[in-house]
């Protein structure tokens, strides 16, 4: 059917399943408590530039938005990815539309989106990753409304899109290249041979200019981290545990983007959009070589959904409602089972009802509590991420409010790793002691440039090997225990806090050099 002449758009009929989405994200939301990366991203908002160590800055903005219009809470910070959830879902089924897709490919596409594990999971935290996602599934819409219209207009949507997804993830421009190269291999390349090419190229890249020159007068830091994310994460990640991720990550829903996968490349009714399957081979082969994790991926899956709902629309063409409907089901249904373990829609003591339920009889969900380090551990690893930090940030507090008012003039207060400098720093004011320090991620950026102080209440995650090398180097007077992270549940389970006394100059002097040498990568 040529495009001028569709009927309808299915606004409204889309607009359900977004409706449905953003629901259970409500559900959700406001459970458990802070994940260790949304802290990180959080802080963010004090500290608005152009770059950071790990991320490009559109997340601050976000965060910047999101704590002045919604407010510090655990349901506030998730507003705005519920929203970007909700317009995945929204763009997903406008693209089964452009594909020639009407109510049953919109739902099953919708659904199937909807109750897949990986989305399910990564759609609802403060993280760039559903962001991410949003960007790569706009590009790809606008690229094939260009092509069934042929209107340059919507190549500079295009090239600001491009621009923002740069500003929010890097691997957006990994991910433009696979469908230029897509498309220049097929035949619609035509397509792009005309100027406007050139002028959206000259938005995106004028969009995303203010983070690339950061990056130069920053050293590139964005190479130092993934350096160091492949030296700490990524060797974990053999070629063949990311393929089995990819295969599993979506759970029953498999079917229906392998089914749209094959729909691309060889239905006659989806020629012109063979592109979106060979750039789906390109950018999965790039993370493979790359040792990419399996998230990185989740933006280019919205897409195959969309061509897999036209697919089994295409073959049930003429069943009936009673088939069309069991099918449906058959590609949720199943992957419901799962919610609980992916997002947190029970209180606490029901979800961990239903880990102890699956350990006895659903060994199979064992992939859903194995953790970056491949070890299968008690709860999922994003569960274990959300607890401890308000104990421990009452715990510092505490430690801060022992000290003489003398005393407290003179006390640094530092963390390990950039979790728990993230929450010291979000929960410094409620618990009444000095803002946090830390060498860790992006902290390092706005780190006081000098350790003056007598003495440091110190959250260690060294399991005290530090402490011990603070006293073998004689860089301190004493040390004393105050506490840790009990909580059973918790990732940081174990973290200590130490009050050290008698600051030395070696110590301070460790601190500096320190400081300038990762302020330099």
């Amino acid at each position: 059917m040529p495009y001028k002449n569709r009927k309808s758009t299915y606004v409204y009929f889309i607009l359900i399943f977004v409706f449905i989405k953003v629901i259970l994200n409500l559900f959700a939301i406001g459970h458990f408590g802070f994940h260790r990366d949304e802290f990180l991203h959080l802080v963010l908002a004090d500290h608005l530039d152009w770059g950071y160590k790990e991320v490009p800055p559109f997340i601050a903005l976000l965060a910047k938005l999101s704590i002045t219009l919604f407010g510090n809470s655990v349901f506030a910070a998730r507003i705005f990815p519920t929203i970007f959830g909700g317009l995945i879902i929204w763009f997903t089924g406008r693209i089964v539309v452009e594909f020639g897709g009407r109510r049953f490919a919109i739902t099953l596409a919708c659904l199937a989106l909807i109750f897949a594990p990986a989305f399910a999971a990564s759609d609802y935290l403060f993280q760039p990753v559903v962001f991410d996602q949003f960007w790569w599934v706009l590009t790809v819409w606008l690229f094939i409304k260009y092509l069934n219209t042929t209107d340059v207009r919507y190549l500079y949507w295009l090239g600001a899109t491009v621009g923002l997804g740069m500003l929010t993830k890097y691997t957006m421009l990994f991910f433009t290249i696979a469908l230029i190269v897509g498309i220049l291999i097929s035949k619609q390349r035509k397509l792009l041979f005309n100027r406007h090419i050139l002028g959206a190229m000259g938005l995106a890249m004028l969009i995303f200019m203010p983070n690339f020159i950061w990056q130069i007068t920053h050293h590139f830091p964005v190479i130092t981290h993934m350096k160091a994310l492949r030296a700490e994460q990524l060797d974990y990640i053999t070629p063949g545990n990311f393929i089995k991720q990819q295969l599993t990550v979506n759970g029953i829903a498999l079917f229906v983007w392998l089914t749209g996968f094959v729909f691309l490349i060889f239905s006659f009714r989806l020629r012109n959009f063979q592109f979106l399957a060979i750039a789906y081979v390109l950018i999965f082969l790039f993370l493979l070589q790359m040792d990419g994790k399996n998230y990185y991926l989740f933006g280019a899956y919205p897409m195959l959904f969309a061509a897999g709902g036209f697919g089994f629309e295409r073959w049930l063409k003429t069943s009936g409602l009673v088939l069309r409907t069991l099918t449906i089901i058959c590609f949720t249904l199943p992957n419901m089972i799962l919610f609980p373990l992916i997002l947190p829609i029970l209180p606490l003591e029901q979800t961990l009802a239903f880990f102890r339920f699956a350990h006895k009889n659903l060994p199979a969900l064992e992939f859903a509590v194995t953790w970056e380090d491949q070890k299968v551990h008690a709860t999922t690893q994003d569960y274990a991420d959300m607890f401890g930090w308000d104990e421990m940030a009452q715990k510092v507090g505490a430690a801060y409010q022992s000290l003489t008012p003398e005393q407290q003039k003179q006390t640094f207060v530092y963390a390990d790793n950039y979790g728990e400098a993230g929450a010291l720093h979000h929960y410094h004011k409620q618990y009444n002691y000095p803002d946090v320090a830390s060498l860790s991620s992006s902290f390092t950026l706005w780190a006081p440039d000098s350790l003056n102080c007598k003495y440091m209440i110190y959250v260690d995650d060294s399991g005290g090997r530090n402490i011990r090398e603070f006293v073998a180097g004689n860089m301190i007077g004493s040390y004393k225990k105050l506490g840790e992270v009990e909580y059973y549940l918790a990732r940081e389970k174990g973290t200590s806090i130490y009050l050290l006394t008698d600051i030395k100059f070696p110590l301070q002097e460790r601190y500096r050099k320190e400081l300038m040498r990762k302020r330099m990568e």
